[in-house]
């Protein structure tokens, strides 16, 4: 399997006058292509630092970082832009849902990004709601949804364009157990298809879907 991340002491601080407060401390960290990988830590630990910085949210910080074979550090920001688009999805714990579309409207948006035909998209929709046995939702707003159901979207939306690396942060912390299940059978099973996923939680059931935890305490990686 390739490399598909590769830290290299990456470290952040941020600095008030003459205070410099350490949140990442050292992290080199290598993810290979269909990795299913957990970081855990108790809170202020630099879990959602580490999360921002390897899904390019974040570009102030020392140390290398390579995703796909492209350098990270020092990029342009419109390059870096376009890398995230190309290669990663997100999912967080609130939803992230635009409030005025629709289900579909909301699959769609992350394709209006890429060049891509109107027909294509549409297509890509179509195909996207039937896999996750959402069709019946497409017209609905997501106040019209449950928690489970809007996170249900909000996977479907992270994955549509088919990232390489799908990067969470919490994803069933909003949920109740069964809902939270499901979503991790459906990570499981799009790991199986070949994404890599990062994942942050505080859940050791969650953590157990994946082959591997990585656990940081006070910005440093723990074991």
């Amino acid at each position: 399997m390739a490399d598909l991340i590769k830290l290299e002491n990456v470290e952040k601080r941020y600095v008030n006058g003459a205070v410099s407060t350490w949140v990442l401390r050292r992290i080199s960290l290598t993810v290979e292509e269909g990795e299913f990988v957990t970081i855990m830590g108790p809170s202020g630990a630099g879990k959602s630092t580490l999360l921002a910085i390897l899904g390019l949210l974040d570009a102030e910080f020392d140390g290398s970082y390579t995703l796909d074979g492209t350098a990270i550090h020092g990029l342009k920001p419109k390059l870096r832009g376009e890398l995230a688009k190309r290669t990663i999805g997100f999912v967080f714990q609130q939803y992230h849902l635009l409030d005025d579309l629709t289900v579909a409207e909301n699959l769609e948006l992350p394709l209006s990004y890429r060049d891509m035909k109107g027909d294509e998209r549409k297509g890509l929709v179509a195909d996207t709601l039937d896999r996750f046995q959402i069709v019946g939702k497409k017209d609905l707003f997501p106040r019209q949804l449950s928690g489970g159901q809007q996170q249900l979207v909000g996977v479907a939306r992270a994955v549509i364009a088919k990232p390489k690396l799908l990067l969470a942060d919490e994803p069933t912390g909003n949920l109740h157990s069964e809902q939270g299940a499901e979503i991790m059978e459906l990570f499981k099973e799009l790991n199986r298809q070949g994404t890599t996923i990062i994942q942050i939680t505080h859940s050791k059931e969650n953590a157990a879907y994946g082959n591997r935890v990585v656990r940081l305490k006070d910005g440093w990686i723990a074991d």
